[in-house]
């Protein structure tokens, strides 16, 4: 019973000195990342059965990429070839007061370019239980939405399991009126729904009560499901206090079951990629069949944990997500 993501792989370049700015920098440490690659390589690391469907030029840099994917246990048979270029973004990691920021240059990228009927996902789709999809992956061409509108249909007639983050990029979208246009396309065949308070905010401008993050999350959660009839929704939460310094935790709403995690406070070394770290950590503990509190302590675990390595990539194993999960976050050397 496994599990396929369907979007872009992208070149990640951050400067080589941890928290340069990309303006003063001349060395660049490469690496590859995206929401839906993020998921499948986490979900490989946790050892279940994984396939990334997208499109890469055929060239070295396509070549490393699949590479990359194939180093987590990654199934890349349905990455097809083609296109001129691989999509790339430059990330600057912040300190204290300064935040990090996001330069994207994936127009035109591989998979934008991708046409109708390009994959089978009727054979893709066979014997696999669970589709993840992302919200940043339709606004890449007018192609790629309907693919992911059309995948998701597909994958419910199946008896598949879709897996939806509502992942907003403001600097991607022209306006979040056409993003909610796409995204309810999406949310009708949801059975899943990963989220924060935030990206309602921003694409459904939607207002929630609360004295804190978690109160407002609870509220997010009621709300969405009410509003896109979703039985299953998890959702992060995340108090700043400065671009070094988070508090973390998670909401998880499964059948009317409400359950909240334990406040997680972490000194960040790297915060990207820790959402999709905690989307492949709760559908791999959903899948194991764990009870709900489980499932949403494994998941703020690894969500957290994520912060503390480099890359967009989670390379923690479910021990080591298990170990934080169970209090052990002193930090003392392991011998």
């Amino acid at each position: 019973m496994s599990f396929v993501t369907f979007g872009e792989i992208m070149l990640r370049l951050t400067p080589n000195d941890h928290g340069q700015k990309i303006n003063s920098s001349n060395t660049f440490n490469v690496n590859f990342a995206g929401s839906e690659s993020n998921v499948a390589s986490a979900l490989g690391v946790l050892n279940n059965d994984i396939s990334f469907v997208s499109k890469l030029p055929s060239n070295q840099l396509g070549d490393a990429a699949v590479r990359n994917l194939q180093g987590f246990g990654v199934q890349t048979n349905f990455v097809i070839r083609g296109g001129s270029r691989i999509g790339t973004y430059f990330i600057e990691i912040g300190n204290s007061i300064r935040p990090s920021s996001v330069i994207y240059d994936r127009a035109n990228s591989a998979i934008s370019t991708i046409k109708e009927g390009e994959f089978p996902w009727e054979e893709i789709l066979r014997n696999k239980k669970w589709l993840f999809l992302s919200g940043i992956t339709p606004v890449l061409s007018e192609q790629c939405a309907k693919e992911t509108i059309n995948v998701a249909k597909i994958a419910k007639e199946l008896g598949v399991k879709v897996a939806f983050d509502m992942n907003y990029r403001r600097t991607l979208w022209k306006s979040n009126k056409d993003a909610q246009l796409i995204f309810n396309k999406i949310l009708g065949h949801t059975d899943l729904l990963f989220g924060n308070a935030g990206v309602l905010k921003d694409v459904y401008e939607m207002d929630f009560e609360g004295d804190c993050p978690e109160e407002k999350t609870i509220n997010a959660v009621l709300k969405a499901k009410k509003k896109f009839g979703i039985e299953q929704l998890a959702f992060t939460i995340r108090k700043h206090s400065s671009a070094s310094e988070n508090e973390l935790s998670g909401v998880l709403l499964s059948n009317n079951n409400l359950s909240v995690a334990k406040i997680i406070k972490v000194n960040i070394t790297d915060r990207f990629g820790t959402g999709d770290a905690f989307a492949a950590a709760c559908l791999h503990s959903i899948n194991k069949g764990d009870a709900d509190q489980e499932i949403i302590d494994f998941s703020t675990a690894a969500f957290a944990l994520k912060h503390t390595i480099k890359g967009d990539q989670h390379t923690s194993s479910e021990n080591e997500i298990k170990s934080i999960m169970e209090g052990n976050i002193s930090g003392h050397v392991l011998r």
